[in-house]
């Protein structure tokens, strides 16, 4: 009797193992990340073990039966973790892809010493707004205010968003509406205003983006890299602090990263008209935004993009095993009192934190932290191109999930690290980046006030073009 139980209880096992098994090669198939030929050959491996497992159960040696059921229950345990780790990184794939919206964060602002707790306290107030840019959703955000407060309100308009951040500080308003996007810009003409001010009120507003998509991401294509800062949802319109154009030649597994400068002073098709501006500011129209003025700039098509977010950068950074950085200069970081020595620096995810963020250790301050982080999302780029990503796979999943954003679909991106299963080769990835000219002009975005700006250095621009128009066409 007991010499049965045992059988059943090896039979019990050996069903277990089949069922987990169908489960995880239906888990790897409906995954799309195998190539065919490595998915035939896993369905083979399990029958196999499968069969010899089952047959273990059969012998009268004890012994033997026992090692039947321990390499079951090892074999159970090892796909049950397979197929875990799997449907992560589908639903991984999921979250980040096939991103098709853009979301404005309206704010109403008061002065930080103001009592109202929200917008119900501040209904009696007179709400300043601005008519220069972001019209539509400025009067889509007063329509909300007054749904919700249940009552007209007063109203003051301004030419400039410069103007009716400064009428809130003086008084002359109680309350100023706005895109939060534009707090960077305001920031840079009007000393310490967000530290002088607290949002009372916000309303998201999400806008379809059009998608310039190619029928194959195993032929050559461009994908747009846009470096932000939110505290918010990842699809909430940002200043675009690093703006980097991935082109991808899938084919002869060549990458060409091409750097354009946040300051680059150019137009911004659809919201700028002939007036020109600073390329970050174009991050605040949407990602769509930043995108056309790129292509206009160099005459290309771009078929993706990827946002990324820096205030997530720990997690990432350390799931990648660090990264190595090259630094113009030699300073201890305000974050964290890190030392950073010129040349080349290993770094972690709070040390790249500290690294991304500091600025007031650099004469040109601004401009030096955007170029800090352009070599930290660079080097993010190479380390994440390296078969030794495969490694720590997961913790990576778990880093980016909530600070990448991309329009490729969820198939796209399957498909995408398919080919990459199938021929595992390395990818040879260079670098490029435009110039110009330090200038101070007027900007689209901030009125009459004069900005910093890079004048486009226009030979530079053309040689760039020149080199990604070559690797698409290879």
């Amino acid at each position: 009797m007991k010499k049965k139980n045992k059988n059943i209880a090896g039979k019990i096992i050996t069903v277990l193992q089949l069922i987990v098994s169908v489960i995880c090669i239906v888990v790897a198939k409906n995954s799309g990340l195998f190539p065919r030929k490595y998915l035939t050959l896993f369905i083979v491996g399990l029958g196999f073990l499968f069969v010899l497992t089952h047959v273990f159960q059969y012998p009268k040696s004890k012994i033997l039966r026992y090692v039947g059921m321990l390499t079951s229950l090892v074999i159970i345990i090892v796909l049950a973790g397979i197929s875990v780790e799997l449907m992560k990184a589908d639903d991984f794939i999921k979250k980040v892809g096939g991103a098709s919206y853009k979301t404005d964060n309206m704010i109403v602002v008061v002065k930080k010493e103001d009592t109202a707790k929200d917008i119900m306290d501040a209904q009696d107030y007179r709400f300043g707004y601005q008519t220069i840019v972001d019209v539509d959703n400025t009067e889509k955000m007063l329509k909300d205010i007054r749904s919700t407060v249940g009552r007209n309100i007063k109203t003051e308009e301004y030419s400039t968003l410069i103007d009716e951040a400064n009428a809130l500080l003086n008084g002359n308003i109680d309350a100023a509406v706005f895109n939060e996007g534009y707090l960077s810009i305001i920031d840079d003409s009007v000393e310490g205003f967000s530290d002088q001010v607290k949002i009372l009120y916000q309303y998201g507003i999400k806008t379809k983006v059009e998608n310039d998509t190619v029928a194959d991401v195993n032929k050559p294509f461009n994908i747009y890299i846009s470096g932000i800062d939110v505290s918010g949802p990842i699809s909430t319109n940002s200043r675009s602090d690093v703006n980097l154009i991935m082109t991808v030649n899938p084919q002869n597994k060549k990458i060409l990263l091409t750097t354009t400068p946040r300051d680059y002073y150019v137009t911004i098709p659809n919201v700028s008209g002939e007036k020109k501006d600073k390329l970050t500011h174009a991050g605040i129209y949407g990602v769509d935004a930043s995108m056309d003025t790129l292509e206009q700039l160099y005459g290309i098509n771009i078929n993706y993009y990827a946002r990324i977010n820096f205030t997530s950068l720990v997690k990432i950074v350390d799931a990648l095993g660090g990264i190595d950085v090259n630094s113009d200069y030699e300073f201890k970081t305000t974050h964290g009192e890190y030392d950073i020595q010129k040349g080349m620096n290993h770094l972690d995810g709070k040390m790249a934190l500290g690294f991304v963020r500091e600025r007031y250790s650099f004469e040109d301050g601004d401009n030096q932290r955007g170029k800090n982080q352009e070599k930290v999302l660079t080097a993010i780029i190479q380390k994440a191109c390296t078969p030794a990503i495969l490694k720590n796979a997961g913790e990576v999943i778990t880093g980016v999930s909530d600070s990448v954003q991309t329009n490729m679909s969820s198939e796209e991106i399957a498909k995408f690290i398919n080919a990459q299963i199938e021929e595992p080769s390395g990818w040879n990835i260079e670098s490029q980046a435009v110039s110009g000219t330090g200038d101070t002009q007027t900007c689209f975005s901030s009125g009459n006030e004069l900005l910093y700006i890079m004048l486009p250095d226009e030979a530079s621009v053309e040689n760039a073009a020149l080199k990604i128009q070559k690797l698409l066409e290879k």
